[in-house]
This record gives structure tokens, sequence and C-alpha cells, in this order.
């Protein structure tokens, strides 16, 4: 089994930064792109961001210059980095990770459990 643990959502006003994290464990042996999604309320899940094993990153619109997202390759983790945060920024946050455990050859789609993130005005 391959587990997404997130942490660092919160409470942040409106110009302020938060940082969230996500680190994979269990029987996780490889990892290709680790992404970031969000879903706010009554609204479907959208892609902030991801970033390849290479380290290439690719943004919404909406976040680029503003939120960056990094990798640690040898622990599995993947990183939101979100400055200049906007009312309309507050949501659930997911990261997913498309990796293989050690006892598999596929790479399947893993997700955290979310983070709620909330700006307030």
């Amino acid at each position: 089994q391959v587990h997404l643990v997130e942490s660092g959502g919160g409470l942040v006003q409106a110009g302020g930064s938060l940082r969230l994290s996500c680190a994979a464990s269990g029987s996780i042996a490889g990892a290709n792109t680790m992404a970031w999604y969000r879903q706010a309320p009554g609204k479907q899940r959208e892609l902030v961001g991801d970033i390849t094993s290479s380290g290439t990153t690719n943004y919404a619109d909406s976040v680029k210059g503003r939120f960056t997202i990094s990798r640690d390759n040898a622990n599995y983790a993947v990183y939101l980095q979100m400055n200049s945060l906007k009312p309309e920024d507050t949501a659930v946050y997911y990261c997913m990770v498309n990796g293989r455990a050690y006892y598999s050859f596929r790479y399947l789609d893993y997700w955290g459990q979310g983070t709620q993130v909330t700006v307030s005005s």
C-alpha cells in the first residue's frame, strides 16, 4: 500500500502565505509526476500545478507567479508554497503522486486525504 499524508493547511488572511507538504509512505518505490489539485465548494477539482521527475513544472494560470511546487525525490515528497493568497484560493487541496509500489511494475495515481486552506478577506 502507498499512503500520502498531507500537512500545512489552515486559515490565513489575504496576502499571506502557506506551505503544504505531502509525503508518500508505505510501499512506494518510484514516482513520476507529482501534483497538487484543489476543490472549492460546489466546484470541480482542478489542477493547481504539477512537477515531473526531472523537475519541470506546470501551473494553472490562476496561480502562476504566486505558487511554487517542488519535490524531494529521495523522500517521495512534494510541496506547494503559496504566496499572496487570495480568498478565491480557498479550497481543499489534494496531492497526487503517480507512483509505483515495490511489488508492482505499474504506475498508479495515489491521492492524499486533502487539507483545507481558507483565505479570509
